[in-house]
């Protein structure tokens, strides 16, 4: 695979998650948080494990026998990661608003440099913290977030940004060492749904009549955004570094924005145009200019 199939799948991956946003919002008419996300994994995980089987059933036992301990404990990892952090952020929308969760969410963008620097003392392209800048007053001006009142659900989405960064971080380790990046997001699909299932049961009314009415909501964030936006981000961390990756994907403020202007018909003001034009060249930057150094030698 060659890193211009990857950044399509990262672009792809992007815009998924960010015009499913929508549907992950208004999707808890009816039910929590935690059967929301629970309903909309295992939709998800069954969408995906076919293709798994299909196209990587040859290798899968031959990947996992690599590293045993590495395969599974990057699949807890990864798993519990993304658990807590789609968990925080279904949460926190009840908590707070759509702004302060878009300008919030895109901490994960900064943490995924530091917290490689800490966990694998590695250092990232200096381009990167200029991008970050870049990226994170974008979405600033995107989010309308000048306008905005700190909400208690702020702190819930803090915390979830460190649970994506670290999802993006060890995914992009995951790729580095096995190469079935379609069972493996299955996998992780059905760990994510099995902890929301026990959560959900704990915590909340599981009504099925309740999660039927939601039918709609959960099998496009669960086809779409548990099941192939997830796949595709294996695939796109297979030729990109985490923390590029994790400038590309602030790009879903961008197409949630978008995806908002032409569904609900929201209008943009000049500051939401400016925001997304400063992400675009955070993205293209944090692209081109280890490129551009490369070329030179």
């Amino acid at each position: 695979m060659t890193k211009s199939i990857s950044l399509i799948c990262a672009l792809v991956t992007t815009f998924i998650w960010g015009t499913a946003f929508i549907a992950q919002d208004t999707g808890m008419d009816n039910i929590g948080p935690l059967t929301f996300n629970a309903a909309r994994f295992l939709v998800g995980f069954i969408t995906i494990l076919p293709f798994a089987f299909f196209f990587e059933k040859q290798k899968i036992i031959k990947e996992i026998n690599l590293n045993k301990s590495k395969f599974f404990k990057y699949l807890v990892i990864m798993g519990v990661s993304l658990f807590l952090g789609t968990s925080l952020q279904q949460a926190s929308l009840q908590y707070t608003n759509v702004a302060n969760a878009a300008f919030f969410t895109v901490f994960y963008v900064p943490l995924v440099p530091i917290l490689l620097f800490f966990i694998y003392s590695q250092k990232v392209h200096w381009s990167i913290w200029p991008s970050i800048v870049l990226c994170i007053y974008g979405v600033y001006l995107l989010s309308n977030f000048s306008d905005a009142e700190i909400m208690k659900g702020d702190a819930l989405v803090i915390l979830c940004s460190l649970f994506w960064a670290l999802h993006i971080i060890f995914a992009g380790k995951f790729m580095e060492t096995f190469n079935i990046p379609v069972f493996y997001a299955a996998l992780q699909g059905f760990l994510v749904a099995t902890l929301s299932i026990l959560s959900a049961y704990t915590f909340e009314e599981v009504i099925i009549s309740n999660i039927l009415l939601e039918s709609s909501s959960i099998i496009y964030a669960g086809v779409l955004s548990g099941g192939l936006a997830f796949t595709l981000q294996m695939f796109a961390q297979k030729n990109i570094e985490e923390a590029p990756a994790a400038i590309i994907y602030s790009l879903e403020g961008v197409f949630a924005v978008v995806a908002a202007w032409i569904i609900l018909q929201q209008v943009l003001n000049i500051n939401n145009i400016i925001g997304c034009v400063l992400i675009l060249i955070a993205v293209i930057f944090s692209q081109l200019a280890p490129s551009v150094k490369k070329a030179n030698k």
